[in-house]
C-alpha cells in the first residue's frame, strides 16, 4: 500500500518485525510529551467498520422503493470504477454504482487540509509494464501519458516523482536509496548484490508458453507450473534456503513484503515475494525507477476514473443482500442517508467488493472465503511547521527509518513547484504484521487515538528528534482489513479461482483480491475483464 519502485521494488529496504510492547517503547516520550499531545489537532478516521458489522445481523428496515436497471455494480474502489469505466466504453450507459463509503476509491481514496492534498493509503503507480495496453491507454486518456517516442510512453514529467525521491535512515545517519548499504560488511553488500541477481533473474525467466512466469497483471503470468512450489512455503524459507540470512537483506525483503501484502516474510509465500521484485519489467529506460505521484496519492487515478461514474453513482449506500431470481438479481441495499431500504432489480451484477464484506452478501460464501486473509493498517498525515532533520541527505518524497515500526513516511508536497511552502504535510503508514491479524485488527479499533498518535511520534523521534514540537495536526486514517495478504498456496491454490466463479452467469466477481495481490493494476484489471465478459457472453446470447 505504502509503494515506491526503488532499483527493483517499489518500496526497497525492509524491516525486521520483532513483537514489541508500547509500553515499552513510548515511555520517556509519553513524559516529555503527553500535554503537548493533548493540544495538537486529533482526528481519527478510517472506513465505516461500525456500519459495516450491521451485516452481520442484518438488522435493516424493510424496502420502501425499488430501482430496476440492467447492470448494477456493488463497490467503488478501483475495480468498481474500472468496471463502469468499461461500460462506458462498450457504449453501455444503463448501470448503476453503489458504495458504502461517502469517498470513492477504496484504498486509493485522499484527504486533504488547508495546506495539501495527501493518501489516506495507496499513494504512487509504477511506470507500467509496456505490454499493458489497457493501463497505458488509461494513463493516455487521464494526460498522465503525454506521447510515445520509439513506441515507449512519454510522461508528463510534473507527474513523476522528483529528485530526491527516497532515503534511508541508518546508523543515525540518511543514506540515499533505500536498499541498507550504509556501513554494511562486505560480505553483507555481497548477499543484497546476489539477491538482486537472483530477482532478475527470476523477471526475465519465461515458461514453457513464452509467457513471463512473474508479470502484471497476474492474467498476463505464464500457465506453467515449473514455480508453483515457490507458492507452497514462505518467503523466509525460501530465503533461508537460498542463504539470504544477514540482517540487511532480511530486513530489506521483510519490508517489502510488508510494505505489499501487510504481512512479513514469515507469513507471506515465496511466489507472492519473488513476484514484487520480478513482476516490474524497468522496459522504458528513459525514467530509470522512478514513479507516478502525486499529493492525495492514487486519489488522483480516481478522480479521472470518477468522470465515468458522473450520475450513476450512490454513495453512502450499503447493500446488504444479494440473490438471483427467474428474472434477475434482487439486491437489497440501506440508505444511510435516508435510514430507508431500497430494493434493486438487476440483469447482472458485478460485486466488486473484497471477500470479508462478498461473504456476508451472498448466501453459503463465508466458508469458500475463509483462506483469504486482510492486514490490517493505519496511515497518520501529519501537519508541521517544519521537519527537524539531523543529516546533511534532503527531505525527500519517500522517507525510511531502519528497523522502525512502521514503514516510514512520505512528504505529500514533493512534487509542489512553489518556492515557499507554508507549512509541511506527511503521511507515515504502518502495517501490522503478525500470525493473529484478527487481534490486531481488534486493537486497531479499540484503542485510543493517543495511543496510535504516541506510537507515531516515538517512531518518528529516531530519525527527528523533537519533532513534536513542530506538529500542528494529526490525522489517523485506520483500515481495518488493508489488502489481501497472499499466504503459502493461495495464489497457487484453487480457492481464487472457485471464488471467482460467477453465480448463473448473472452474479460476477471482481477485485484485486480474486488476483492475490492488492495493486493498483490488478484491480484495474479485474474490472475491465469481468465487464468485457458480461458483454462478450451477451453478445453471443443475443
Amino acid at each position: 500500500m505504502k509503494s515506491g519502485e526503488n532499483y527493483n521494488s517499489r518500496r526497497s529496504f525492509v524491516k525486521k518485525i520483532t513483537a514489541f510492547a508500547i509500553a515499552a517503547v513510548v515511555p520517556n516520550l509519553l513524559n516529555s510529551c503527553r500535554n503537548k499531545v493533548l493540544e495538537l489537532g486529533l482526528k481519527l478516521t478510517g472506513t465505516n467498520h461500525i456500519l459495516g458489522h450491521r451485516l452481520w445481523l442484518k438488522n435493516f428496515p424493510k424496502p420502501t422503493k425499488e430501482i430496476k436497471i440492467p447492470y448494477l455494480i456493488i463497490g467503488a474502489g478501483i475495480s468498481g470504477l474500472s468496471a463502469a469505466r468499461q461500460f462506458k466504453k462498450s457504449n453501455i450507459d444503463e448501470f448503476l454504482v453503489l458504495e458504502l463509503e461517502n469517498k470513492l476509491g477504496g484504498n486509493s481514496a485522499n484527504g486533504e487540509n488547508r495546506y495539501s492534498k495527501f493518501p489516506l493509503a495507496a499513494h504512487y503507480l509504477p511506470l507500467p509494464n509496456i505490454r499493458d495496453k489497457e493501463l497505458l491507454s488509461f494513463l493516455e486518456e487521464s494526460k498522465i501519458i503525454v506521447g510515445y517516442k520509439n513506441n515507449l510512453p512519454v510522461f508528463d514529467e510534473a507527474q513523476l516523482c522528483f529528485d530526491p525521491n527516497e532515503r534511508l535512515f541508518i546508523r543515525n545517519s540518511w543514506q540515499t536509496d533505500l536498499i541498507p548499504r550504509y556501513g554494511n560488511l562486505k560480505e553483507v553488500d555481497d548477499q543484497i548484490d546476489t539477491f538482486l541477481k537472483k530477482m532478475s533473474e527470476f523477471r526475465e525467466k519465461k515458461g514453457g508458453d513464452g509467457k513471463y512466469f512473474f508479470d502484471i497483471p497476474m492474467s498476463f503470468c505464464s500457465k506453467d507450473s515449473t514455480l508453483d512450489y515457490l507458492d507452497s512455503k514462505t518467503m523466509k524459507i525460501w530465503m533461508l534456503e537460498n542463504k539470504f540470512d544477514s540482517e540487511e537483506v532480511f530486513e530489506y525483503v521483510n519490508y517489502c513484503c510488508r510494505d505489499d501484502f501487510g504481512l512479513g516474510v514469515e507469513f507471506v509465500s515465496a511466489w507472492a515475494g519473488i513476484h514484487y521484485f520480478a513482476s516490474r519489467k524497468h522496459e522504458n529506460i528513459n525514467y530509470g525507477n522512478t514513479v507516478l505521484t502525486w499529493p492525495e496519492g492514487n486519489g488522483r487515478l480516481v478522480k479521472h476514473l470518477k468522470s465515468y461514474v458522473e450520475g450513476n453513482v450512490l454513495s453512502g449506500h450499503l447493500v446488504y443482500e444479494v440473490k438471483t431470481d427467474s428474472e434477475g438479481v434482487e439486491v437489497l441495499v440501506f440508505d444511510t442517508k435516508s435510514n430507508e431500504s431500497i430494493t434493486i432489480s438487476a440483469e447482472k451484477v458485478i460485486v466488486a467488493t473484497p471477500q470479508y464484506i462478498t461473504k456476508y452478501l451472498i448466501p453459503n460464501r463465508k466458508e469458500l472465503v475463509y483462506s483469504f486473509q486482510y492486514a490490517p493498517w493505519f496511515t497518520a498525515s501529519l501537519t508541521l511547521s517544519e521537519i527537524p532533520d539531523n543529516g546533511s541527505f534532503p527531505l525527500s518524497w519517500d522517507n525510511v527509518i531502519y528497523k522502525g515500526k512502521g514503514l516510514g513516511y512520505v512528504y505529500n508536497q514533493h512534487q509542489n513547484l512553489e518556492q515557499i511552502i507554508e507549512k509541511k504535510v506527511i503521511t507515515y503508514y504502518y502495517s501490522f504484521s503478525s500470525n493473529d491479524i484478527s487481534t490486531k485488527r481488534s486493537e486497531l479499533l479499540k484503542r485510543p487515538v493517543d495511543y496510535w498518535k504516541m506510537l507515531v511520534l516515538s517512531d518518528l523521534e529516531i530519525a527527528h528528534p523533537g519533532i513534536e514540537k513542530y506538529i500542528l495536526d494529526i490525522e489517523i486514517h485506520r483500515i481495518g482489513h488493508g489488502m489481501i495478504s497472499p499466504v503459502p498456496n493461495f495464489i497457487k491454490g484453487n480457492v481464487i479461482k472457485e471464488v471467482s466463479k460467477n453465480i448463473e452467469n448473472k452474479v460476477f466477481f471482481a477485485h484485486s483480491d480474486l488476483a492475490g495481490i492488492s495493486i493498483f493494476e490488478e484491480a484495474f484489471h479485474q474490472g475491465i475483464n469481468i465487464v468485457n465478459e458480461i458483454v462478450n457472453e451477451t453478445t453471443l446470447d443475443s
